[in-house]
């Protein structure tokens, strides 16, 4: 399975959220990109239409302005069929920066889609949860070697009728997708819910972590525990239920105490069962045949641990930058958080590196979730970062999305 959340199928067209759900969310205000004095997007400077490109001053208040590398490959997506493609760049710490889109964020309005836009980012989820795994690792309250069936909270099920058993699955097998356990999204009943004509009748219900497990645990193994990669948003939820059993408190607090806040990423969320997506944002669209859906509003507990995270271009390059800089993982960690050995090059802890044709390598991951797909990569230092995304959760052509971080990292390495 590739490195990436399994692709949603197509969706139907939506339905008013039930009254519980119609509550909005509180919306975000302040600069997307801070560092030191750097002004605020309030002072983007907006380029022509097509590929429209923006950057933002240094912050002694002169303006650098990158070359456009990545608005051709941004088109190239909206031509495959996404309504709008959006990337974000940065370099040296936030020191310049560049908003790049094409196509829209509505297709109804034509709006454009914007830097301070909120989006789901699916798996991307998954590198928070791996940090703070790593974490308590790192204080001696988690060990990769230990099995996960002993870090569960009460009436949570370890075995079930397909012989899934966590006794035999370690913490490092769920971080690395070697542990074997069937994904639960692939479950035949599930999905036709989550994905599909099903979805337009269930994308509001809500389902637990305890109850996607079970749904994966009734399912045989799809390998012994730590024999290959494959792929599984099941590891992630267990992932977050151990952090839960070893804290006391729900992954979402942990991310927010020990990522979230430090770093400032003030725009970033994990909405558990709330439906509807911080102001501002734009559509978000699948395919339903040939038919063209709006998948905008749905209840995230879907994806709980494994991808519910809301952010924005803006934070996902933040919390990157500050993580492969080594501000929140000690060396220790950041050299097992890379390590792709027991994947046979497609894995780490959370984390795997892309080697594009240039020669250059970057670090990074990806997610997708009914109508989004989101993608962040950047050097190993994390001092030159690439994030885009597209309002649509199908990439018909997986090499057009890789495309993106070529134009920018290859680029730059021959300037």
């Amino acid at each position: 399975m590739p490195k990436r959340s399994p692709r949603p199928a197509a969706t139907a067209a939506p339905a008013p959220p039930p009254p519980a759900a119609r509550r909005r969310a509180v919306a975000h205000s302040g600069a997307l990109l801070r560092s030191g004095g750097l002004a605020t997007l309030a002072a983007l400077v907006l380029a022509a239409c097509t590929g429209q490109v923006r950057t933002v001053p240094l912050a002694n208040g002169t303006p650098e302005r990158p070359p456009a590398t990545t608005a051709h490959a941004l088109h190239r997506l909206v031509e495959d069929g996404a309504p709008g493609a959006a990337s974000l760049i940065t370099r040296a710490g936030f020191a310049a920066a560049r908003y790049s889109t094409a196509g829209v964020a509505d297709l109804r309005s034509g709006r454009r889609m914007a830097p301070q836009d909120h989006f789901r980012a699916g798996s991307l989820t998954k590198t928070l949860v791996a940090t703070v795994v790593l974490q308590l690792v790192a204080e001696g309250r988690l060990a990769l070697h230990d099995h996960a069936a002993a870090h569960l909270p009460p009436g949570v099920p370890a075995t079930g009728d397909g012989d899934g058993e966590l006794q035999r699955v370690t913490i490092r097998q769920l971080l690395d997708h070697t542990s074997g356990l069937f994904n639960y999204t692939q479950d035949p009943r599930l999905a036709k819910q989550l994905y599909g004509k099903g979805f337009g009748a269930h994308r509001y219900d809500s389902h637990t972590p305890a109850e996607l497990l079970r749904i994966a645990l009734s399912h045989p193994p799809v390998a012994a525990p730590g024999t290959r990669y494959a792929y599984s948003n099941t590891n992630y939820l267990v992932l977050g239920l151990a952090i839960e059993a070893v804290t006391g408190n729900p992954y979402a607090t942990e991310i927010r105490r020990r990522i979230l806040d430090p770093a400032r990423l003030d725009h970033t969320s994990f909405p558990g069962t709330d439906p509807v997506l911080p102001e501002p944002h734009g559509r978000a669209y699948s395919r339903a045949g040939a038919r063209r859906v709006d998948a905008t509003s749905l209840d995230p507990s879907r994806a709980g641990a494994a991808g519910e995270m809301v952010t924005t271009l803006g934070d996902l390059n933040r919390f990157f930058a500050a993580l492969l800089g080594g501000r929140f993982l000690a060396p220790r960690q950041m050299a097992q958080i890379r390590n792709e050995k027991r994947t046979g090059g497609a894995y780490g802890l959370g984390l795997y590196a892309t080697r594009l044709p240039c020669g250059v390598t970057v670090w990074g991951h990806n997610g997708d979730i009914n109508g989004s797909y989101a993608r962040t990569a950047g050097t190993a230092d994390g001092r030159h970062l690439v994030s885009y995304r597209t309002n649509t959760d199908t990439l018909p052509d997986p090499a057009h999305g890789t495309a993106v971080l070529t134009a920018e990292f290859c680029a730059s390495r021959r300037r």
